[in-house]
């Protein structure tokens, strides 16, 4: 994924970002290939949105897909400046976004804290903009929420988990925290990456238990 395009490893500023587009520049399928529910909705009444990024999005949209409540993933661009960019420009670091993960999820059924609990754990959120062999701002963890409640728990599962990392050596967590609109619009990426790994088991992917558990990603805030 990133080591094939720019290394860019500090934000771009808004001025310095890529002009981009009026409209989304591809067609995407409306419905997810494993779950048959839509990509940009309706969803059914109660559901909640939250945005998370942790590098590749294709691992990530896998971890998220096969959990217990979500209604549906997409996979996407976040957190910059550029309006519709395109997965080549986004790659360069030139348009600010963040690889992203949409997961749209049924509160009655699942917790955001256990949805944090395995943004938590399956990715390393001390490395900055980078996550393994993938490097740039755009490859940056990230959680972007929608609800005063989601806010509440990805503060206190970030503080939590930061006393599980110190105690195994690692540094401080970089994730970035925000609410989805002052991050801006999700832009849908093309359609190909939507449901990557369903459509390429064998595909790149960096993602999976890191061995440590986030003590209180269950617990409701």
């Amino acid at each position: 994924m990133g080591f094939l395009f720019g290394r860019r490893t500090s934000q771009v500023s808004r001025d310095e970002a890529l002009p981009g587009r009026h409209t989304r520049p591809y067609a995407v399928s409306p419905t997810h290939v494993v779950l048959g529910t839509p990509l940009e909705g309706p969803w059914p009444a109660g559901s909640e949105v939250v945005y998370l990024a942790m590098g590749c999005f294709w691992g990530v949209e896998r971890i998220f897909w096969q959990l217990p409540g979500v209604i549906v993933t997409a996979v996407g661009y976040m957190g910059g400046y550029t309006p519709n960019p395109t997965y080549e420009e986004t790659c360069t670091g030139q348009t600010g976004h963040a690889e992203t993960v949409q997961v749209v999820y049924d509160p009655a059924v699942t917790s955001i804290g256990a949805l944090l609990k395995a943004f938590w754990e399956n990715h390393d959120p001390t490395q900055g903009n980078r996550q393994g062999n993938d490097v740039g701002t755009a490859y940056r963890s990230a959680i972007y929420w929608t609800t005063p409640g989601q806010e509440a728990n990805a503060l206190a599962t970030r503080d939590a988990f930061q006393t599980v990392l110190s105690e195994s050596g690692y540094g401080a967590i970089t994730t970035e925290i925000r609410s989805a609109p002052d991050a801006g619009p999700f832009y849908l990426a093309e359609d190909y990456h939507q449901g990557y790994l369903h459509k390429n088991p064998a595909g790149y992917c960096n993602h999976g238990p890191n061995g440590m558990t986030c003590p209180i990603g269950v617990v409701g805030i």
